[in-house]
């Protein structure tokens, strides 16, 4: 069985979260709904920040701080799978469940792990933003990061952090890729 070190220190990290099978079901309004409602509830019962996030049809990337006497962002995360997957419940249940699944009471929603990255310094929390801004465009479902609705992008643009056109056709014309 394999066994995951998850970090026991630090208080910035960045997520990657998958659908199950990788469906396209994370950008469906119930799902949406339903994952903006959880990360609210739960983060008033169990307090992070929400720095950045993209939600994909198939994956979100975020990026938490958590307060620094309390790094468990595996209850975080498994209290809003949870919440996502009894809320829609019903809606995915062509899913053929499978032994494993069943024993561990996983939804057909989420695959059953998520990867997490500690942010190390400003410049790692930087890239990481970037990353997960540019994501949409990187996947070939938006032009720029800023045509992407389901984004943090628009309020670091709103900052001054991004140009409107940040990661779009003239920002990528622009750069110098060799």
């Amino acid at each position: 069985m394999s066994r995951f070190r998850r970090a026991t220190v630090g208080s910035t990290f960045f997520f990657t979260v998958v659908s199950h099978r990788r469906r396209p079901v994370l950008c469906s309004d119930p799902v949406r709904v339903a994952l903006r409602t959880a990360i609210d509830r739960v983060r008033i019962a169990r307090p992070f920040e929400l720095e950045g996030m993209v939600l994909l049809s198939d994956h979100l990337h975020c990026i938490w701080t958590l307060p620094d006497d309390d790094v468990d962002f595996s209850a975080r995360w498994s209290l809003i799978k949870h919440h996502v997957a009894y809320a829609c419940r019903g809606l995915f249940d062509d899913v053929a469940v499978t032994v494993s699944r069943r024993k561990h009471r996983d939804a057909s929603v989420w695959q059953r792990r998520f990867w997490e990255h500690q942010i190390r310094s400003d410049a790692d929390l930087e890239r990481h933003l970037d990353y997960i801004h540019f994501n949409p465009v990187k996947h070939g479902v938006a032009k720029s990061a800023g045509s992407w609705p389901y984004s943090s992008v628009h309020r670091y643009v709103a900052k001054g952090v991004y140009q409107p056109d940040w990661a779009g056709l003239p920002y990528l014309e622009n750069m110098d890729l060799d």
